[in-house]
């Protein structure tokens, strides 16, 4: 291949830069914000979409992958959806546009993204995670709403906050920063849900700052239509004795990539990682996840379980990484998988870097089919093999949400599992 060859724009390179032209006049921000906007983009511009010679982006090559954008299209119209739980304190975007909410529980600060934008108070936030962050560089040069939050210290927020994102076609880009003080305690759902058949693409970018004490469980529930682009990136921080539970079910989508940066900053902060990948027809999932113990005395464990029919492939990468004074640190990682076809691929890399000597660090893989005497104990005994086969994936995956202490939290999860074993099973 020449270099010529190399460097030739995609119909997609090629479209996102016409986009940015013609965007750039009508995105909200002042000259600090603009100036991060540009930066952002002729470093995307410079390095081009990732392919597989990017180390991190090896099993999802987004220039192959992604081969047109949806038309922006902000006058398309999407409505908002029954919360996830009742009683949740639901924050609307809709198509791309936050909604100033009516009322707040006690503790929570809210503020309109777009506003930030506008002000240049968002400005310092607009930055790339490292020198591969294409989502970062995408979305901080398109992103025009979302949300800011903050539960003030030593308060409890005891029903989920919602951040519901509906969309039709298009495009849109948002932001959630969060912080939570000291001794504070949330469940944040964020919730993505497409409403048409027409493609749209979705960047998403979260960046958390957990106070000392905090205890915070955070979902991400990503059900994109058959025809839709979702990159989603989080980023955390976590501060002494701070816990961090991220719960992640992909359940839709044509081509995903979710990406999960963590830093356990304090002694005694902990992190858990759940995962459940739901993958059919000819779709592409991936979960990438760094994780820096950066002190003593840290924990995490991280399980993903993913189940993959017809011609699917799916991703897990997760890099663990123990600084040379993060003595006594506990991390766990595990991966395991399903392969319902002879066609569809899953691709696992568990990575450790430890600088450390006194430390407990493991990870593992498993990848398997149904193990048949199960199938056959429930067929024997009068269940159909399709019934019999969802209700042993059900329980491979179920266990995982059930990790979360919240009831009806878990029940609207386990009934989402179901639905979709339901449609592609």
């Amino acid at each position: 291949m020449t270099l010529q060859a190399a460097n030739r724009l995609t119909v997609a390179e090629t479209q996102l830069i016409d986009a940015y032209t013609n965007q750039v006049g009508s995105l909200p921000g002042d000259g600090a914000v603009l100036l991060k906007r540009d930066g952002l983009f002729d470093a995307l511009k410079r390095q081009g979409l990732p392919t597989r010679r990017v180390e991190t982006f090896h099993y999802t090559d987004l220039k192959a992958l992604l081969r047109a954008l949806p038309a922006d299209e902000p006058q398309a119209v999407a409505k908002t959806v029954d919360p996830l739980v009742s009683g949740a304190h639901v924050l609307n975007v809709l198509q791309g546009v936050a909604q100033r909410p009516s009322a707040l529980p006690d503790g929570l600060s809210i503020a309109l993204y777009r506003d930030a934008l506008s002000t240049g108070a968002a400005a310092d936030g607009l930055t790339a995670f490292n020198a591969d962050d294409t989502i970062g560089r995408l979305n901080g040069a398109f992103v025009r709403d979302g949300f800011t939050l903050e539960v003030a210290e030593d308060t409890e927020i005891e029903a989920p906050i919602e951040l519901q994102s509906v969309h039709a076609a298009g495009q849109l880009h948002l932001r959630f920063p969060a912080s939570f003080g000291k001794g504070s305690k949330a469940t944040i759902i964020e919730r993505h849900v497409g409403q048409s058949g027409s493609a749209a693409l979705a960047s998403v970018v979260a960046d958390l700052k957990l106070g000392e004490g905090a205890e915070i469980t955070w979902v991400i529930l990503q059900g994109e239509g058959d025809a839709d682009t979702h990159l989603g990136q989080i980023r955390a921080e976590l501060g002494k004795d701070a816990k961090f539970r991220l719960f992640i079910v992909n359940a839709g989508g044509k081509l995903v990539r979710q990406e999960v940066h963590v830093k356990t900053a304090g002694e005694g902060s902990d992190f858990m990682l759940r995962g459940v990948n739901l993958l059919g027809g000819e779709t592409h999932t991936d979960v990438t996840m760094t994780l820096g113990h950066d002190v003593p005395n840290t924990t995490s464990t991280e399980i993903i379980r993913n189940v993959v029919f017809d011609r699917a492939k799916g991703v897990f990468q997760g890099m663990i990484r123990v600084a040379p004074d993060a003595q006594k640190t506990d991390a766990r990682m595990a991966c395991n998988t399903l392969l319902m076809s002879d066609d569809c691929e899953f691709s696992v890399k568990p990575e450790l870097e430890i600088f450390a000597d006194d430390v407990q660090c493991a990870h593992g893989a498993t990848v398997a089919d149904i193990h048949k005497s199960h199938l056959y104990y429930l067929m024997s005994r009068g269940i159909p093999e399709k019934k019999a086969r969802a209700l042993l994936i059900n329980g491979f995956v179920a266990e995982i949400v059930e990790e979360l202490e919240n009831e009806p939290l878990v029940e609207a999860l386990e009934e989402i599992i179901t639905d979709w074993l339901e449609h592609h099973g």
